[in-house]
């Protein structure tokens, strides 16, 4: 049995421990418990018998603009689809929001390109690099592409 959801309390540190483990391989960010929960609200997971085996978050930035983070599917779960469903799930949200682009910093181009993403410069996203970049370990050096979707 499989469901995706919004997230709860008790999806905390299963996020952090598939999200975390993801960036151990230099995949994506590390983020902390306590970021995690500050933005508990922003998650959806995506979960199969119990388990929780995915995860991402729309987070709002602006009156226009959205960002997914931390979208990840554990290693083993990977290819099923599982990653569109939270990339999906994140736009209908925004949708229903009124938020017209949604943005994400990835290293994953070929994934979020198949799900309608497109390259941009990341001098288009002023206030997510005064509001998080700034904080980074890898401001300004950072490796990461921008990509946006419009709805």
């Amino acid at each position: 049995f499989a469901m995706l959801r919004k997230a709860s309390i008790k999806d905390i540190k299963s996020i952090h421990s598939i999200v975390n483990s993801a960036a151990a391989k230099g995949e994506m960010l590390a983020r902390s418990l306590g970021e995690l929960y500050d933005n508990m609200r922003d998650y959806f997971v995506y979960e199969e018998r119990g388990k929780v085996i995915g995860a991402g978050a729309l987070h709002i930035c602006w009156e226009d603009l959205a960002e997914i983070r931390s979208l990840c599917v554990t290693e083993s779960s990977r290819g099923k689809g599982i990653g569109r469903m939270l990339v999906e799930a994140c736009m209908e949200e925004a949708r229903e929001l009124n938020i017209a682009k949604v943005f994400l910093l990835t290293y994953q181009e070929e994934f979020f390109g198949k799900c309608g993403f497109t390259l941009v410069d990341k001098k288009e996203l002023p206030q997510k690099i005064w509001s998080d970049c700034i904080r980074c370990p890898k401001f300004p050096e950072c490796d990461e592409i921008a990509m946006m979707r419009r709805i």
